[in-house]
């Protein structure tokens, strides 16, 4: 098993291009706002904030494919994402991505999945979002890239999603699993059907108990080197979370989520995560930058005792 990092490089991808909803382009400034950075250095973690990728907005850019919106500069701005990404980790550091909608994974996990194929080492996903992210631009109902990127992951959907960082697919189905999911599209269904992703809905979580859930998820990536943490805000209840880029009613309650991340970090294998979906135009005093960043600590250590 990797040791865990002491060292943790902060990288903001304030990217909306992905999604319909405008405003999460601001979560990466949320995150900061909310103490991210104090927070992990109060656990004793070194914390190197890398500052923003630069991104262009909406009003210039033109949708060449509306079944792939916006998707030059989104891969112009992943490929640049994952070469931070690798250069973290080939450092020895953990790079904390904080976004942005969805679609930022499509760097970060091309970055991880470089560095361990140059390690020889095995990459293992959790994917923790109310939405499967599993279409492609043949299956899409909306032509959002957000929604495209776990497909993508696993070599499935258009080449130039499926081929960031020169090689695809970044890992294998049975190392990706999905939890927490609440919303799929009917043509979704069928892809994830074929690509055989582990994926937990609501439902199981409701009838097992968090605790299960996760303890069968990290007993799959048991023959994981690395694992990455793709951690969408909206997997919790909007009750609870309302600042989100695409809120689904009946989601993972404040202590399902908290436990969540507390037994990703007891297993102590996460050495890189994604924080999207960050909405400050619809939240409420931050709080739910705030959650998000307890979260993180939580995922990285913090414990009640």
């Amino acid at each position: 098993m990797i040791s865990p990092s002491r060292d943790i490089d902060i990288i903001g991808f304030p990217m909306d291009l992905g999604a319909n909803r405008r405003g999460v382009d601001m979560g990466p400034s949320a995150l900061r706002i909310a103490g991210l950075e104090e927070k992990l250095t109060a656990l004793g973690y070194r914390v190197h904030d890398q500052g923003d990728i630069v991104i262009g907005i909406k009003e210039c850019q033109k949708i060449i494919n509306p079944r792939l919106k916006y998707m030059d500069e989104i891969v112009r701005t992943a490929a640049i994402l994952s070469n931070r990404v690798a250069s973290s980790l080939d450092r020895g550091h953990l790079p904390l991505c904080i976004g942005g909608d969805h679609s930022m994974a499509l760097g970060s996990i091309a970055g991880v999945a470089a560095h361990c194929r140059n390690q020889g080492h095995e990459l293992g996903v959790i994917w923790l979002d109310a939405h499967a992210d599993a279409n492609t631009d043949d299956t899409t109902p909306s032509g959002n890239i957000h929604g495209m990127v776990a497909a993508a992951a696993l070599g499935v959907g258009h080449p130039e999603l499926t081929g960031i960082g020169g090689f695809s697919p970044k890992l294998a189905p049975r190392h990706f699993a999905i939890v927490g999911v609440r919303s799929i599209d009917p043509a979704e269904k069928d892809n994830i059907q074929q690509l055989g992703v582990p994926i937990y809905t609501m439902t199981d979580i409701d009838r097992r108990g968090m605790d299960a859930v996760m303890t069968e998820v990290l007993q799959r990536l048991k023959a994981v080197d690395h694992i990455h943490v793709s951690f969408d805000l909206d997997c919790v209840d909007p009750a609870v979370a309302v600042g989100v880029g695409t809120p689904v009613t009946g989601g993972l309650t404040y202590r399902e989520a908290h436990l969540c991340m507390e037994t990703i970090a007891d297993h102590g294998s996460m050495h890189s995560m994604d924080v999207v979906e960050v909405n400050p135009i619809l939240d409420i005093r931050n709080q739910s930058a705030r959650l998000a960043s307890d979260l993180v600590a939580s995922g990285l250590g913090q414990r009640i005792l």
